[in-house]
Parts: structure tokens; sequence; C-alpha cells
């Protein structure tokens, strides 16, 4: 499990738009970045409409946002045209990321239990350690807190 003031793990993981995006490109910049169950379902779509929103006060705080979840580079497409979503939007099939960042992790659903991404924020500071970590978050008011921190 990863604690706060950890170096953050690096990756590089495909775009909407297939382009190869690497934490690495964001040194020096504070990057906001959002782990998700699931591309158009009802939580993952308004949290993401919230990044959304806030998006231009996270840009005059010098923030990148970045949401990444196992959909596909084509799933990400559709869900950002959709939603016209302004920040990045990274595929993870493989889970390298998700479990690099520990967020894979047993959950239960109407008493079934199955693997799955806990809904997870890290707030990676201009060095490229972990500044803040908000564990199990609320689609609909997570965008906001993290604003706040910033």
């Amino acid at each position: 499990m990863l604690n706060i003031g950890d170096k953050a793990p690096g990756f590089t993981l495909k775009d909407k738009d297939g382009a190869d995006v690497s934490l690495s490109d964001f040194a020096g910049k504070k990057v906001v970045l959002y782990f998700y169950p699931k591309d158009n379902t009802s939580g993952c779509t308004k949290q993401a409409c919230a990044f959304a929103g806030l998006y231009g006060q996270f840009k005059k705080k010098g923030a990148v946002v970045i949401g990444v979840s196992r959909d596909s580079v084509a799933s990400h497409t559709k869900f950002a045209e959709k939603y016209s979503l302004p920040f990045i939007l990274l595929s993870d099939p493989e889970l390298e990321v998700i479990k690099a960042y520990g967020v894979w992790q047993e959950k239960k659903n109407y008493g079934k239990v199955s693997m799955g991404v806990v809904r997870t924020t890290f707030i990676i500071d201009e060095a490229g350690n972990i500044s803040h970590i908000m564990p199990k978050v609320k689609p609909d008011t997570n965008a906001a807190e993290v604003l706040e921190m910033l």
C-alpha cells in the first residue's frame, strides 16, 4: 500500500486517442490521479462530470487531472466525447497501474464478493511524491474536495 510521502509509481498508458502518456510527462506539476471502476456508469459519470465542471479551476492551480480505469481506449473515447471531458483518461486493461497504486481490491456488492477498482484519488506533488490519498471517495464531491486540498 502506498503512503503519503512515497514516490508515486511511474507509468506509461494509452490515452483516449491511443497516444502514450507517462507520469514523467508532468514533472514539475501537480497531478490529480483518480482511479474509477467503469466508464458510463452512474457514479463514474458523476465523478468525471464534476472534474470536468471544475477543470478550469484545476488548470488555474496548475494541476493536471488524469482518470484511470481498465476500460479500453475506444470506451474512453466515447465516454470523453459523450460528456465533453477535457482531461486525460488512461486505459489500464492489464491492471498494471491500478495494482501499483493498490486500488485493485476485494469489493462487496449485494453480498457478492469480487475484485475490482476501489474509487481512489491521489494528489502527486511537483516532485513526484504522493501528497494526499483519498480512499473510497464519493463520486459527486471528490472533485471539489481535491480542489480544496490544492
